[in-house]
């Protein structure tokens, strides 16, 4: 009889490379949770270096990650990355530019790019979370993410319609000053979610269109997707 060779000694595997492994899987499952996750943290960090001299940098290193997690999901969906691409490029290199000359052009410009680019990735997820008859637990995140993304893509075009038209928005502290990103962003968020408009008011007949346009865009994302996919979940629920 010939003897077998024994078995190579398997190394156990830790709890902790277990857990590892686990947090690698969740994050490639659902990458709309962290490009939701990216964008609330921004909400809440972005007031404390609003105002200081390094402010615009470090927030333009935070929406070029945000830019990069955006064209990740892009990727994933029907959307086309090199197009995802070739305006996110050119947006960050204007930033940049804005950053170090404080160029009123080249923050129209950046404004401009980065609204297109912020609508077509959340029309990209729009498409992404239609196109399945079956809601999945990503797409549950991708409709929150989604949600920030036009909030973003509306705070850009009134950035833009400041630049453009000075004094457009007016608001209960110094009224004749420019709105900062966070009280515009504000508003973006109340307008989209039809909660109110809260201290920060269109003034211009140009604004008060925009703001109307963001508050039928936030009325039917509500009607059309967000009550779809949470019929799908119920009807998923029911099925089991």
């Amino acid at each position: 009889m010939t003897s077998k060779d024994p078995a190579p000694d398997i190394p156990p595997v830790s709890a902790e490379r277990i857990a590892r492994l686990r947090w690698r899987v969740t994050l490639t499952r659902h990458p709309s949770a962290i490009l939701l996750l990216v964008q609330l943290s921004g909400l809440l960090l972005y007031p404390f270096i609003e105002g200081q001299p390094a402010g615009s940098i470090l927030f333009g290193v935070f929406s070029v990650l945000v830019l990069c997690l955006t064209i990740a999901m892009v990727h994933r969906t029907s959307g086309h990355a090199w197009f995802s691409v070739a305006l996110a490029v050119p947006a960050i290199t204007i930033n940049v530019l804005h950053a170090a000359h404080d160029s009123t052009a080249l923050q129209a410009w950046a404004a401009a790019l980065e609204a297109v680019f912020y609508f077509y990735a959340a029309g990209s997820l729009i498409v992404y979370m239609l196109a399945d008859r079956r809601a999945t637990t990503d797409e549950l995140y991708a409709a929150g993410a989604t949600c920030t993304l036009l909030a973003w893509a509306f705070t850009y075009v009134f950035v833009l319609c400041q630049v453009l038209q000075p004094g457009c928005f007016a608001a209960t502290v110094d009224p004749q000053a420019p709105r900062a990103w966070t009280e515009l962003m504000f508003l973006s968020f109340a307008l989209l979610s039809s909660t109110g408009i809260g201290d920060v008011i269109p003034i211009t007949v140009h604004t008060r269109a925009v703001a109307s346009l963001e508050m039928f865009v936030g009325v039917m994302y509500l009607t059309l997707v967000v009550s779809r996919l949470i019929g799908l979940t119920l009807l998923d629920r029911r099925s089991r």
